[in-house]
């Protein structure tokens, strides 16, 4: 049977998660409001309403749409590639800190949406399955190097990952301590210590 109704207008999807995303950046999670964002996109609210019925949603849909962006690189060089990889996921993460102009230690739009995913059951599915895709690429990245030899064959490359990006979050959310290259260059070379084949 063919679908009812009209089908979702993608480029609206862009314009409108690009606006959002410009919000968030210039004001921060207490800045985004749906109405304006449906202004802006020249949509009427009610459409908006119906494919993300709170700011909560919508910020999880922003956040989904830049992540996509990163790229899992695999040169080839396991200590490399997650040193890359972890950059990224603090680039990410000190956008979210610093939306709105925020300075210091706080955990800004990262903070707001551990607190979505606890206020609504549906953005704690979403925001489980968005990791779980991304966090697929990065395990079959630790998999391949395992299988090549660059790491030990018994490693549990979940838990790797988990030592990695777990730090950086917890860092970010808790500590309020800086994440950037150098200490992502610091994680992956303390957690491979126990992981590397010897030579």
């Amino acid at each position: 049977m063919a679908p009812r109704g009209r089908p979702r207008d993608t480029q609206v999807d862009e314009r409108v998660l690009r606006i959002a995303a410009a919000l968030i950046a210039e004001r921060g999670y207490t800045g985004l409001s749906i109405d304006e964002v449906a202004e802006q996109a020249g949509v009427a609210k009610t459409t908006l309403y119906r494919r993300w019925p709170t700011r909560d949603h919508l910020a999880v849909a922003v956040v989904a749409r830049l992540q996509a962006d990163d790229e899992i690189t695999d040169t080839g060089d396991i200590r490399a590639d997650l040193v890359d990889y972890l950059e990224k996921i603090a680039a990410g993460l000190n956008r979210m800190r610093t939306a709105g102009g925020r300075e210091g230690a706080s955990a800004g739009v990262a903070g707001e949406l551990v607190g979505a995913a606890a206020r609504h059951e549906d953005i704690g599915r979403l925001a489980r399955d968005q990791y779980a895709r991304r966090n697929a690429l990065a395990l079959a990245l630790i998999e391949r190097a395992r299988l090549r030899g660059e790491l030990r064959a018994d490693l549990d490359a979940e838990a790797l990952f988990d030592q990695l990006a777990g730090a950086l979050y917890y860092r970010v959310m808790i500590t309020g301590a800086a994440v950037d290259r150098a200490y992502a260059e610091r994680l992956v070379s303390s957690a491979l210590e126990g992981s590397l084949t010897c030579p």
